[in-house]
């Protein structure tokens, strides 16, 4: 995705656009009984209860669902490499090509750049990061030093039907490689790992280790050993299924062999 002019005004949207709510009615008045005078009380029947007042409902804005889109957008953009490494992005230039205000892609961009995506450019915008092979395997490092351990220690302990029940999510990573799309790929490709590492219990160590995942997809300057073809994805998806199949048989050495080869292929290839 190449960038457009610097200078385009934000543009509105109907998703980050609401109605005013209307201020709730005052307490409804009663009717006076026919013939009746102010302050006086009659006795052919009972005053008539108050009517009770409910307040009208207000619009909800879905202001965090829109950011969340875009934002979920732009992490696609980055991993399939429309959004290139060095170059600078507007928001309210990508605004415009997301058909919504700048608001939420400088919302979505400044959540990225929270993440290491991209850094802020003062008046200009936002510069996707650029990294080399190096960073790609420390990151490959440090998710074998999380992920390796627990992954052996829930072969010793889960049994084999939780696992079976996780093959279709491996056979999807099979069917999003074989699309030879990245960004499809690496969706896929998070979310067998993240179910495998539930098992764990531990929420912190899966949210760790998926932000490291999550940055290890990124591409690298000038594309680099990162960008691989449809038949290097189908290989590295079949290693879900391959792994399955030995979690599944308690083979502990297939484990650990297929573990560690699986983060030494992500050390050069950004899997």
């Amino acid at each position: 995705m190449r960038q457009g002019a610097q200078g385009s005004a934000d543009t509105g949207t109907p998703w980050a656009s609401a109605a005013a709510a209307a201020e709730p009615a005052g307490p409804a008045r009663v009717p006076q009984q026919a013939g009746a005078v102010r302050g006086e009380h009659t006795h052919s029947e009972p005053p008539a209860p108050a009517v009770p007042v409910v307040p009208r409902a207000r619009p909800v804005v879905q202001r965090a669902s829109v950011r969340g889109q875009i934002l979920n957008a732009l992490r696609a953009a980055l991993v399939a490499g429309d959004l290139r490494p060095g170059e600078v992005y507007s928001a309210p230039v990508l605004g415009e090509r997301f058909g919504v205000s700048a608001t939420p892609v400088r919302e979505a961009m400044q959540q990225l750049a929270l993440e290491g995506a991209v850094e802020v450019v003062p008046n200009r915008g936002f510069r996707v990061v650029e990294r080399g092979v190096r960073e790609l395997a420390e990151l490959a490092e440090v998710r074998a030093l999380i992920e390796v351990p627990v992954m052996l220690r829930l072969a010793r302990t889960v049994p084999a039907e939780r696992w079976a029940e996780m093959r279709p999510l491996a056979e999807a990573t099979v069917r999003a490689a074989s699309t030879g799309c990245r960004a499809t790929y690496a969706e896929s490709d998070r979310g067998f790992h993240r179910a495998v590492l539930s098992l764990s219990g531990n929420e912190q160590l899966v949210q760790i280790a998926e932000d490291l995942h999550r940055r290890a997809q990124w591409p690298l300057v000038g594309g680099g050993p990162a960008i691989r073809g449809r038949a290097d994805l189908v290989a590295d998806a079949h290693e879900h299924t391959a792994l399955l199949d030995a979690l599944i048989a308690r083979d502990l050495d297939v484990v650990r062999a297929l573990v560690g080869e699986h983060f030494a292929g992500a050390a050069v290839a950004g899997a």
